[in-house]
């Protein structure tokens, strides 16, 4: 991106023209003693090539790992050359929030792409313009299912531990409450989940596939949640949907999920997205904006911010949500990623994610001491117990990989499309090794 300031010549011109003849000028007002007089204590400036020496030498300090074989919610994926390209473009990167929402038809276009690729993909049929994070939209998901008689939120165990503390901090601060339902075998218990649907239950919420990469009976648990008169929400991880049921096939009344696989670097941790979509019975429940498409005066097609609660901004007390923005930049990047990837590449990752997985489970249970700790099916990840953990993932690292994540009763390891079959016998070998010892 590059950015020209402007010359002491226009600054000159811009303070003539509010009729001042210096910035000292603009704050008149503010009494004299609480200016500043004298300089801020700050280092000397840098050159652009200190600048670059700075960072980049900060940079050297982070470890990247070549092969990565850890999800837990941020996944390895491959992401082509043009998902990266688009966005970079000036006119989206410096682009913000549009006020004036009308006289940013590219911007409003891109948003209205990506909510209906994000309904082709959860089978939805409206979605909004998206909010921070998969963590932040189940959250909002839940505020969104309550109303004056249910204030209760249910929530799997086998839920991220992120999501669930981030729907337990917004129930917080409602006067709400979070009641996490118990698993089994790596799943929601549904017995449990029975039990816990009491009339003041407003909304269950499920993970598919779950934290330990267990896939969940959805519609058998919809059904217990409809039945007991709550919605069901579903947070999902969207390139498995390139070959499961999608949300509102399984029932589900919300969608909602971590938008960080379409597209989008790990990073070091973001900036990802939160997608969310619904059906349109509960459409003005959606936080945030809906971007619609309708006709100028010259009945050309032009784009509009259909729905935006005034609520979140200016009746805050009587809010539902707070969410105001949105992550534009990394929408536009999910919809170029879906839109390159198209229904054909999107399930052919999917499918390779499933096959590397398996692969790499099999190479890893058939060594001596590893065995998978939950039986169910599995999308792209899966928990094994693992003798000598330290060791081994010590050992992983320095051969250049990343190993599993260490959760209660094993690793949780994960394998996505853009591993080799090299690299996963690289790193069973190096398991093997370690555990020979």
């Amino acid at each position: 991106m590059s950015y020209v300031p402007s010359t002491p010549a226009q600054r000159q011109e811009m303070l003539q023209a509010v009729g001042v003849r210096d910035f000292r000028e603009l704050y008149r007002d503010v009494p004299e003693e609480m200016l500043l007089d004298r300089e801020l204590d700050l280092p000397s400036a840098m050159s652009e090539l200190e600048v670059s020496r700075t960072v980049s030498a900060m940079a050297a300090k982070n470890t990247l790992f070549p092969t990565i074989l850890r999800g837990a919610g941020a996944y390895d994926h491959y992401i082509p050359a043009l998902v990266k390209s688009v966005p970079a473009k000036e006119e989206f990167l410096t682009a913000y929030t549009p006020y004036q929402a009308e006289m940013s038809q590219g911007v409003l276009q891109s948003i209205f792409e990506y909510q209906t690729m994000i309904c082709e993909l959860t089978g939805m049929e409206v979605s909004n313009a998206s909010v921070y994070d998969g963590a932040t939209a189940a959250a909002e998901a839940a505020a969104m299912c309550r109303d004056r008689k249910r204030r209760v939120t249910l929530i799997s165990g086998a839920v991220h531990p992120d999501a669930v503390n981030t729907v337990r901090t917004y129930c917080f601060g409602t006067g709400d409450e979070l009641r996490v339902v118990p698993t089994k075998d790596g799943k929601t218990d549904p017995e449990a989940l029975k039990e816990m649907l009491t009339p003041d239950v407003a909304s269950f919420i499920v993970q598919q596939p779950n934290f330990f990469g267990q896939l969940e009976d959805c519609d058998a648990l919809g059904q217990l949640t409809h039945a007991a008169g709550a919605m069901f929400v579903m947070s999902c991880n969207p390139i498995s949907l390139g070959v499961l049921k999608t949300p509102r096939d399984c029932g589900a009344d919300v969608a909602v999920g971590e938008g960080q696989p379409l597209g989008l670097p790990l990073g070091f941790g973001g900036p990802y997205l939160g997608f969310m979509a619904t059906t349109q019975k509960h459409m003005r429940k959606l936080p945030g904006r809906i971007v619609g498409e309708t006709v100028d005066a010259k009945g050309q097609r032009a784009y509009v911010l259909s729905l935006q609660a005034r609520e979140q901004h200016i009746r805050r007390e009587k809010a539902s949500s707070n969410i105001c923005s949105n992550e534009a930049l990394c929408a536009l990047t999910a919809s170029v990623y879906l839109a390159c990837m198209g229904p054909a590449g999107l399930r052919e990752a999917a499918e390779q994610c499933m096959a590397k997985s398996h692969y790499l489970m099999r190479g890893l249970t058939a060594l001596e001491g590893v065995k998978l700790v939950y039986p169910g099916p599995f999308f792209h990840e899966f928990v094994t117990t693992l003798p000598k953990q330290t060791e081994v993932l010590a050992a992983l690292e320095q051969n250049g990989i990343l190993g599993g994540l260490p959760v209660e009763g094993g690793v949780l390891w994960c394998a996505t499309e853009k591993q080799s079959r090299a690299e996963l016998d690289k790193a069973i070998a190096v398991v093997k090794e370690v555990l020979a010892k």
